[in-house]
């Protein structure tokens, strides 16, 4: 047993940082961090500790005040932190002036997300449109990047474009960035055939906040194997299935999770990925009900709809992982108001049916109340294929 514990590869270990601001209360960067963590997590890296400080604005020079920092580096010294990993995109002089004081490798919250997309990256498509992200990244950052390129191969945050020396890599790195964007204009142009070559067919579209379940409901639906897994960005590829619910054919598409802050470098990058969401006639948005802020996270997923173009798109709400959902249970004498840790699942049910009728409560995972989610899926899907085939009445 002992061998087996000492030749497990070594996590990298992190420290986080976030601020507290006018924009962003103590509750939302305690959640934001989280998140950052699970981000992490998912990167590889081992979190040893969390620091926070409340602050106007975030420090022009070093993010957080001097002060802090100085907490930030005795830390890093005293416990050999391989990295600090801050919540927010750092700028280029906000990341070498932190460096020079903390003389680690420095992370920011987009560099971490690029990270995990460049291991998760499967396809030649996704490869190209992590890549292409990850140098319009780097481009300003050239000089800090570099150095630790050269003095550490490897690592999270590191993966990704090669090494080289500096001066002459911005033409090279301009150069492949014009190279790849011409690469994924054609793939673009491929999969824009691709997907009119599919006919008329009804498209449904699998969208929200990344670990929502998306992927374990694409299998269950369509009966195929997706990658699914308890981690962030388990699905980057579009995967498009054709199903069928009862006599009804059509074509069902999971796409990349949805997260708070996403890099805008990837939202341009994932654009023909993300036209599998514009150009649906139904989406179904997953959301996680097990999870503490669900509602905050239907919030993001609707203003990246609307930022895409997919706002006015009928949509079905579908709240997944109801065997998953926890709650505390108030005494009968505690007259104190009920929180959103006090209500139990049949209270969100209640409010969500009220205000938005139709919505559904189901188990992926248990397979339970699937029936329901696809008596409404053939209803919605049998509407479009009438009006799309008025005169087709062999269907029905």
């Amino acid at each position: 047993m002992g061998d087996y514990w000492d030749h497990r590869p070594q996590r990298e270990t992190a420290v986080l940082v976030g601020v507290i601001t006018q924009n962003q209360t103590e509750e939302m960067a305690s959640e934001y961090l989280e998140e950052l963590a699970f981000l992490a997590d998912t990167a590889g890296a081992e979190q040893r500790a969390v620091f926070t400080q409340r602050l106007d604005v975030p420090n022009p020079k070093t993010f957080i005040g001097t002060g802090k920092l100085q907490d930030v580096r005795e830390y890093v010294k005293e416990e050999e932190i391989d990295m600090v990993i801050f919540d927010d995109e750092l700028t280029p002089s906000q990341l070498r002036n932190i460096e020079r004081e903390l003389n680690c490798r420095i992370l920011d919250r987009t560099n971490l997300i690029l990270d995990i997309f460049a291991g998760r990256a499967q396809t030649a498509h996704a490869k190209t449109q992590v890549e292409l992200a990850q140098y319009q990244y780097l481009l300003p950052r050239l000089t800090r990047m570099w150095t630790h390129l050269e003095r550490q191969r490897g690592g999270i945050g590191l993966r990704g474009p090669g090494e080289t020396e500096i001066e002459t890599d911005r033409r090279i790195i301009r150069d492949r960035i014009a190279k790849l964007k011409v690469q994924l204009t054609r793939i673009d142009k491929q999969m824009k055939v691709q997907r009119k070559n599919r006919g008329k067919m009804v498209r449904v579209a699998l969208v929200g906040y990344t670990n929502a379940g998306k992927s374990t409901l694409m299998n269950l639906l369509s009966k195929s194997k997706v990658f699914a897994e308890d981690k962030l960005f388990a699905t980057l590829d579009t995967t498009v299935r054709k199903v069928v619910v009862e006599n009804l054919p059509f074509l069902l598409s999971d796409t990349v999770g949805f997260i708070r802050k996403l890099p805008t470098h990837l939202v341009e990058s994932f654009k023909s990925t993300l036209d599998e969401v514009r150009e649906a006639d139904i989406l179904i948005h997953v959301v996680d009900i097990s999870h503490p802020n669900y509602k905050e996270q239907i919030e993001v997923v609707e203003t990246t709809l609307r930022e895409l173009g997919g706002g006015d798109i009928p949509t079905m709400l579908v709240f997944n992982k109801t065997d998953a959902y926890s709650y505390i249970k108030k005494d009968e004498d505690d007259l104190t108001p009920s929180t959103k840790e006090n209500l139990s699942l049949d209270d969100h049910i209640m409010d969500w049916t009220r205000s938005h009728p139709g919505s559904l409560f189901i188990s992926a995972l248990k397979k339970s109340n699937i029936d329901e989610l696809k008596d409404q899926l053939y209803q919605k899907v049998k509407e479009i294929h009438v009006k799309r085939y008025p005169y087709n009445d062999l269907l029905y």
